[in-house]
């Protein structure tokens, strides 16, 4: 069983650590309101809240995600944001669900609450936090796993995972970052794979987490197993008509453009933190975000709090301890903020203290 204290634990997101006035590298969403084409498209959309979500409404957005992502409109569901499919996942009643982890912990929730027996697969820092198929139990029926992996920042190469996917399993793929890599090397979202049910948001690219909006990808059949219980309408207009509007052809030219910033971005970022004292970025990293190690982390967090500088804990996390901090990659001269009052806590240069992480950044 697992205790209230764990629970607790599980649920706990980015924004709970970042409250209003605070400079937040806590939570993952590039942008704090939608783009102006976007926030019009909305805008146009609420004459039409006095009626149901239509059909056609619903049709016109899998048939762009459909057409996004090369695939039939039957291999798409519509979700009010990735977490609603975790909140499904125990419709497809597992009967041993293997979690990779440190990962994104909403899945295990979802699952534990549902009854659902778990083994947790841990990734080692010594190995870089790096998919290692072998690890997975051969009688797990489903595995879980996030990719580019919150909170590690690791993009684990898709052929390794497709290496997961076997006869009569479900392969769980949280791509909600997916699209905040340039070109998306290592996506599986375009390959249809039998038990292969890849999970994609739109919350983060657009900064819509206050609508909700995302959508899974997988075989009718086991697309229909999933949402066999869900309500009429899941989605509202608003939802639907921003999955259709951020699927379109000048969206995902900007969110292209959005991903190679952000990587330039991070690698500065990732160097200026990594020469601080006892700070270990563990890199190489491909999300927008990046995941340290400093010694003393829990009091370096309550210190940057103080000075108005909200990052995101690392230990609830499993696999992960009180001296891991996720910090978001925000505009460089944000970014530049922070390494300030890190210096300011730490000092300005490289400890001799060494954390045993391969693969950190020099």
């Amino acid at each position: 069983m697992t205790s209230r204290d764990d629970r607790e634990l599980l649920r706990h997101h980015g924004d709970i650590d970042a409250e209003p006035g605070l400079l937040d590298f806590a939570v993952n969403v590039r942008l704090d309101r939608p783009p102006p084409w976007l926030h019009a498209r909305l805008t146009g959309a609420l004459d039409r809240l006095g009626h149901y979500p239509s059909g056609a409404d619903e049709a016109a957005a899998r048939s762009a995600v459909a057409a996004r992502h090369g695939r039939p409109a039957e291999d798409v569901l519509l979700l009010a944001g990735a977490a609603e499919c975790f909140a499904l996942l125990p419709s497809l009643r597992p009967r041993l669900a293997a979690v990779v982890h440190p990962s994104f912990t909403e899945p295990e929730f979802a699952l534990r609450s549902a009854g659902v027996p778990i083994t947790r697969v841990p990734l080692a820092p010594e190995d870089g936090y790096r998919l290692r198929p072998e690890a997975v139990p051969d009688e797990a029926d489903m595995v879980v796993l996030g990719n580019p992996t919150n909170p590690t920042s690791v993009l684990h190469p898709a052929e390794t995972i497709r290496l997961l996917a076997r006869p009569g399993r479900v392969l769980v793929v949280d791509e909600a970052f997916a699209d905040a890599v340039p070109g998306e090397p290592e996506s599986l979202a375009a390959s249809r794979l039998p038990g292969v049910l890849v999970v994609r948001s739109l919350t983060k690219m657009w900064g819509l987490p206050g609508l909700r909006a995302g959508y899974a990808l997988a075989e009718p059949e086991l697309l229909a197993e999933l949402a066999a219980h869900r309500p009429h309408w899941p989605l509202g207009t608003l939802a639907l008509e921003a999955i259709t509007a951020c699927c379109g052809s000048g969206a995902l030219a900007e969110s292209e453009e959005a991903a190679t910033r952000i990587a330039a971005h991070r690698e500065v970022f990732a160097a200026d933190l990594d020469a601080l004292a006892d700070v270990h970025v563990h890199g190489p990293a491909a999300a927008p975000f990046l995941l340290l190690r400093i010694a003393g982390g829990e009091r370096v967090r309550e210190e940057l709090r103080g000075g108005g500088i909200a990052v995101r804990r690392g230990d609830t996390f499993p696999g992960l301890d009180t001296d891991h901090v996720r910090v978001s990659v925000r505009a460089p001269e944000e970014n530049s903020m922070l390494v300030e009052a890190l210096r300011g806590i730490l000092g300005p240069g490289r400890s001799s203290t060494e954390y045993p992480v391969k693969g950190a950044t020099a």
